[in-house]
């Protein structure tokens, strides 16, 4: 049945990444498509998730997050699976992390507890880990190897290459059947190596990208990352993601253009519209910065309105 709150004209979208930016992106889609999936990384190592792999899942986190992104009315359940504990035990757990495991542990299944969590919430999205287990993300950062994904994301230098682990992990058959029918394909924003490169490691799942006939989309971040990203302008992402996962064009990549509260140390990521025409990117040049927010981050509303133009064959620019 078709979400009451989504337009059933509009094109069936699939997105992917992971945390805070690709929780931004989804809410941006949900002003235009008529179909959402969202193909979540799972190799988050750190806070509540990381603690919550011992019992053998993925990390559910950034699925969480991506649930409540895509659940547009308030509920006690919406509630519950945002609350975070903040003594005993259970100490900085968030409740719907141990929801979701708990129905993992129920249905014996990862992907039917997120399934089920998203009914519970009324999603009105589907939301896929890329993979049913837990992922090991590894990285070469100036010759050394760096294991898991938060000491990767804090470790500033070159990142010469990077792999998970087990490597003969393939990707879901539900996120790989998604990105087949799918009329647009987001990628990002979010952490570039840790997030965004992650997930499409996973096997099949970037070949799956580049061999449908959906239109891709890249949503540049607004600044650089402490870590994996400093240093590295818009080129260089579309650099990584050709070098690690063999995403290229000819596809659309989105940058931020006007104004933007640079936070000391970082830089805005900019990109040279001839520079990424040589590597077969189209760049759309758009204000879809929040400017309210404390850190810069994409304004859901003004990302939806580009996105929808995208899909309907606009933004000529």
């Amino acid at each position: 049945m078709q979400p009451l709150l989504l337009d059933p004209s509009g094109p069936k979208v699939v997105a992917i990444g992971g945390g805070h930016g690709q929780a931004s992106a989804l809410e941006a889609i949900q002003c235009y498509a008529s179909e959402i999936t969202a193909l979540v990384t799972v190799s988050d190592d750190g806070g509540s998730s990381g603690r919550l792999i011992d019992l053998g899942i993925p990390p559910p986190g950034d699925l969480r997050r991506c649930l409540l992104a895509l659940t547009p009315e308030p509920s006690i359940w919406s509630e519950l699976f945002a609350h975070r504990f903040s003594e005993g035990d259970v100490i900085d757990h968030s409740l719907g992390n141990l929801i979701i495991a708990g129905l993992a542990n129920m249905f014996g299944d990862f992907e039917t507890a997120v399934s089920t969590a998203g009914q519970m919430l009324g999603a009105v999205g589907e939301v896929i880990p890329v993979a049913p287990d837990p992922l090991t993300l590894h990285a070469r950062i100036d010759g050394e190897d760096i294991v898991g994904q938060r000491l990767i994301g804090d470790r500033i230098g070159e990142v010469e290459d990077v792999w998970i682990e087990p490597a003969d992990v393939v990707a879901s058959r539900r996120a790989l059947s998604a990105i087949a029918s799918a009329d647009q394909i987001v990628i990002g924003p979010g952490s570039l190596y840790t997030s965004i490169i992650a997930a499409l490691k996973v096997n099949m799942l970037a070949d799956a990208v580049m061999q449908a006939p959906a239109q891709r989309v890249f949503v540049l971040n607004l600044v650089t990352q402490d870590g994996e990203t400093l240093g590295m302008d818009g080129t260089g992402h579309l650099e990584a993601l050709r070098r690690h996962v063999g995403i290229e064009g000819p596809a659309v990549v989105i940058a931020h253009e006007g104004r933007l509260d640079v936070p000391e140390g970082h830089d805005s990521v900019t990109i040279e519209a001839d520079a990424a025409a040589r590597m077969g990117w189209r760049v759309v040049y758009a204000d879809v910065a929040d400017q309210a927010a404390e850190w810069p981050a994409h304004d859901p509303l003004k990302l939806g309105r580009v996105l929808e133009e995208l899909s309907q064959g606009g933004q000529e620019r």
